[in-house]
């Protein structure tokens, strides 16, 4: 047994001791909001947005990006749950500003082992066969910040699903300083479509 499975294992014991009322949480976000942000493990989004279990919907993703899947999260967050208001967050230091797609393509091409970070960019060390595969996945890659979250909240409002009464606000999230930051451009884009 690695020693990840034995602490997570722990922490789930530990956890589920204290459960108490938890269990009688409902489907629905109860302050019915969604979040659309990255996976990237520096971000919290239940301690910067002050959430408890049962609040709102969380969709992580590589960048926070607003893929067809995290659409599809948050039209299902409001049809059938009943979110009124949807945030998409951002980073600064964001990992997907290291790399574009043909890059990820010719490493994956290279090998499926997982690639090292030098002060060149990423390098594969991989042994072995990779996938073309790679070359034709669009990975929503970032190059500016302000531009993605408005390029983000401009594919979800424009999506034919997703209907103009719901609030979508567009943020970046500093890393360094715990700060949400306005994209107002961005938001104004929402409420204006």
């Amino acid at each position: 047994m690695s020693s990840v499975i034995r602490e997570i294992s722990d922490a789930n014991i530990a956890y589920a001791a204290t459960f108490g009322d938890k269990k009688n949480l409902g489907l629905p976000a109860v302050r019915r909001f969604a979040i659309l942000t990255c996976m990237d493990a520096r971000l919290d989004p239940a301690k910067f947005a002050g959430l408890s279990e049962g609040d709102a919907h969380i969709i992580r993703n590589a960048g926070g990006r607003a893929s067809d899947d995290a659409i599809r999260s948050l039209i299902i967050s409001y049809k059938l749950f009943g979110t009124k208001e949807w945030f998409v967050i951002h980073h600064t230091n964001c990992g997907m500003e290291l790399f574009t797609d043909n890059i990820m393509g010719d490493l994956l091409e290279s090998s499926l082992e997982s690639a090292i970070m030098t002060d060149e960019g990423f390098k594969d060390v991989g042994n072995g066969t990779g996938s073309s595969e790679g070359k034709y996945i669009k990975w929503l890659t970032i190059n500016n910040q302000v531009d993605s979250v408005i390029e983000d909240i401009h594919r979800i409002r424009t999506h034919p699903l997703v209907p103009a009464n719901i609030s979508i606000y567009g943020y970046i999230y500093d890393v360094r300083s715990g700060k949400l930051i306005e994209v107002p451009e961005a938001t104004s884009i929402a409420e204006g479509a």
